[in-house]
């Protein structure tokens, strides 16, 4: 476990990532994680007293990440930007389960289900991401009807979105 102080930054402008809010990992930091890694990998450990766990460090240039803090890791550490963070890293060896639930649905429609298995392990979790981060009952089984949808239509999980922005469900 690699341990340090950051502080808290929000990046005003920076294309995709403008008004993030996020604590730096330099290189010689990062490497004592995960040496030899330029691409984006999750870590776990304490910001603060917060566990954290399956978090992204995302890379920035030259070596150097960033570790972006939610609205929920944030009101749990209760600090601004500006503040100091004790945070302790180390990279995390466990894969994120996939949605149960969407899983259970998909044995249900064997051509839907073969073709997420096809799928790299990443691209299955956003279908799995979207439907557990359903706030509601209601909503998840909606999401649950939209990605079975999408594969048995043969799309991806941007186009599955992208179809549904064009044809709300009602």
């Amino acid at each position: 476990m690699v341990e340090f102080e950051a502080e808290i930054i929000r990046y005003a402008k920076n294309g995709e990532k403008t008004g993030w809010t996020f604590v730096e990992v330099p290189w010689d930091i990062a490497e004592q994680i995960k040496p030899k890694t330029k691409t984006t990998y999750r870590v776990k450990g304490k910001l603060d007293a917060l566990e954290i766990g399956q978090v992204a460090l995302v890379p920035i240039g030259e070596g150097n990440f960033i570790l972006p803090l939610n609205a929920e890791m944030r009101k749990h550490i209760k600090k601004q930007v500006g503040d100091k963070l004790k945070v302790s890293l180390e990279e995390e060896s466990e894969e994120l389960p996939i949605s149960a639930d969407l899983l259970a649905s998909l044995e249900l429609e064997p051509e839907a289900l073969e073709l997420f298995n096809s799928y790299p392990r990443g691209h299955q979790r956003y279908y799995s991401n979207w439907v557990e981060s359903a706030k509601t009952y209601e909503t998840k089984s909606k999401r649950i009807y939209m990605c079975v949808y999408g594969l048995l239509h043969k799309m991806d999980y941007g186009q599955m979105i992208r179809h549904f922005k064009k044809e709300p469900l009602l």
